[in-house]
């Protein structure tokens, strides 16, 4: 998945500014529909009436891959909104699957470790996809097009060897199959919904603001986002040991008062017009603190019971995008005007999730989801 997600994230900037001519409203519109797939991850249970969580995701795979592959021949503002939905199910269908399958299958003992190693392959992935376009952008004159193909086929290529080749596992317990919210599951659905706002933006501005205002190139921006991984493969599994150590609430805090700090700073960026050096600075803080996340992932496996998980991960893959879905969108047009406020935005939404780690308790567990519960006769 990295291969073709790091790759279309990496080259997205520069070849919609570059090729299609994007703005900010464009660019805002074409990661909310990017973002619909995900509000529509409940669909994943539909599916799993037909198909294992293990062939879901491999075909999830094969649909980023080839949306990937056709990006770079579809540069109008309709051709790549269709290129990016079908990748887009791809994406937020693997994922959905991806967190199922990890909270079913790894002891919930060594979960932060385990998932950290995986963000940390992910992340060493997408080094070898992205030293491959920064070495090799200029020096061989890689158009987006040539690019994109082969990270699109090299995903589908490894897809269809996982298929033929890798073990079929069978789920501990069998998992439900009903749409259900359950008012137990309330601090972990307000979490995702603040996450997934927050994210949103960061993926969209921050990256973008790195193009527009401070003119990267496609080998310059894609070497920042190599850095950032490099330090991933390295400090995403300490992330994890952070975690089994600290706990779930304390590790949430650290990672959103960090956020907050980190997007006040974007936005000072354009109050007082700060240079390129800080914004790179902020850029890669930003991707450390997210590692943090993965004590979300974890508060949740403690506190699930084994056969909800994987309709809950798609409940809250939903929820997740809820504000994603309109957020691209409404930011777009306030970044013409006032960008520095979008930014602002986000630190808000950061301080919201802080507030509402706190309720989290020190020992999560079945009955024990929040810091009220289990405290009523």
């Amino acid at each position: 998945m990295p291969i073709s997600f790091a790759i279309w994230t990496a080259l997205l900037n520069n070849f919609v500014i570059q090729i299609s001519n994007f703005s900010g409203v464009e660019i805002g519109w074409l990661q909310t529909i990017r973002e619909i797939p995900g509000f529509l991850a409940v669909g994943v249970l539909i599916l799993l009436i037909f198909l294992r969580e293990q062939n879901l995701a491999i075909l999830s795979l094969f649909a980023l891959g080839l949306a990937t592959a056709a990006t770079g021949f579809f540069p109008s503002f309709s051709g790549l909104l269709v290129t990016t939905l079908i990748g887009s199910f791809g994406f937020h269908y693997f994922e959905t699957v991806n967190q199922s399958l990890q909270l079913q299958w790894i002891p919930k003992e060594k979960a932060p470790w385990v998932i950290g190693l995986l963000i940390s392959a992910g992340s060493a992935a997408s080094l070898v996809a992205y030293s491959i376009v920064v070495f090799g952008w200029e020096r061989f004159n890689f158009s987006f097009s040539y690019v994109y193909v082969c990270a699109g086929f090299t995903t589908v290529l490894i897809a269809l060897i996982c298929f033929i080749f890798f073990p079929k596992f069978n789920s501990p317990v069998k998992q439900k199959g009903k749409l259900k919210i359950k008012r137990k599951y309330l601090l972990y659905y307000l979490l995702q919904f603040f996450a997934g706002a927050r994210r949103q933006i960061f993926i969209v501005f921050a990256t973008f603001m790195m193009v527009e205002k401070f003119g990267l190139h496609v080998h310059e921006l894609t070497a920042l986002f190599l850095i950032n991984f490099c330090l991933n493969i390295i400090f995403a599994p300490i992330m994890g040991r952070v975690v089994q150590i600290f706990g779930e609430r304390i590790s949430l805090c650290i990672e959103y008062a960090g956020l907050t700090l980190v997007f006040l700073a974007y936005a000072g960026i354009y109050y007082w017009d700060w240079g390129v050096q800080i914004a790179i600075f902020l850029f890669i803080v930003d991707h450390l603190f997210f590692a943090l996340s993965i004590a979300m992932k974890t508060y949740f496996q403690k506190i699930a019971d084994p056969s909800d998980i994987a309709p809950q991960a798609a409940v809250a893959f939903t929820i997740n995008h809820i504000a994603a879905v309109f957020l691209p969108a409404f930011l777009g047009y306030l970044w013409i005007i006032y960008p520095s406020l979008v930014f602002q935005v986000a630190s808000a939404l950061a301080v919201m999730s802080f507030i509402t780690s706190i309720f989290i308790p020190s020992k999560p567990a079945p009955g024990k989801e929040n810091i009220f519960a289990g405290t009523r006769a």
